[in-house]
């Protein structure tokens, strides 16, 4: 089986996420089956029994994928003192081309989340960022194009109340 990496704050979250599930998501599941099917002897062809079964077939489903995805995960720790951009750091770049500032934290492809400033090491530009330095200018190769991004510091990930990123000169 390969492996995938993931950082420990990522496992704890889909360790998180499983438990919920495993837990109260099957229990809010079975109170609606027996709602549903309390109904009347003709609840089992009802379109809310129907939207039930679906739901929890989907929720084993998303249980089953969770469990296979943390059988294997390997979890990986930054270095944060070489100040080379690794899996589990937070990266601050500035886009050359518009000027924009981002922050990410560069992280395993079961992580990931843009939108919550996760990328995956496995998406062009955290391949692209993957083993960098502070100061250094990056090409990347992206489905909307070419994009030249430089490192404007580096920091430790993971979680909140962290000390602030090291801003390059």
């Amino acid at each position: 089986m390969d492996e995938t990496p993931i950082t420990p704050a990522g496992m704890s979250r889909l360790n998180d996420q499983l438990q919920h599930l495993r837990t109260t998501g099957r229990a809010e599941v079975a109170a609606r089956l027996r709602h549903a099917f309390s109904i009347g002897a003709e609840a089992a062809l009802s379109p809310e029994y129907q939207e039930v079964r679906d739901e929890q077939a989907l929720l084993e489903w998303r249980i089953a994928e969770l469990e296979q995805q943390l059988a294997s995960a390997r979890i990986a720790h930054a270095n944060n003192d070489d100040d080379v951009v690794d899996l589990g750091e937070v990266v601050q770049v500035r886009e050359l081309d518009s000027g924009s500032f981002v922050e990410y934290e560069v992280v395993g492809p079961l992580e990931a989340d843009p939108l919550a400033g996760r990328i995956s090491v496995a998406s062009p530009l955290g391949q692209a960022l993957l083993g960098c330095r502070d100061g250094e200018t990056v090409d990347v190769a992206a489905p909307g194009g070419m994009f030249r991004f430089r490192i404007l510091g580096i920091g430790p990930g993971g979680a909140a109340g962290e000390p602030p990123l090291r801003m390059a000169h």
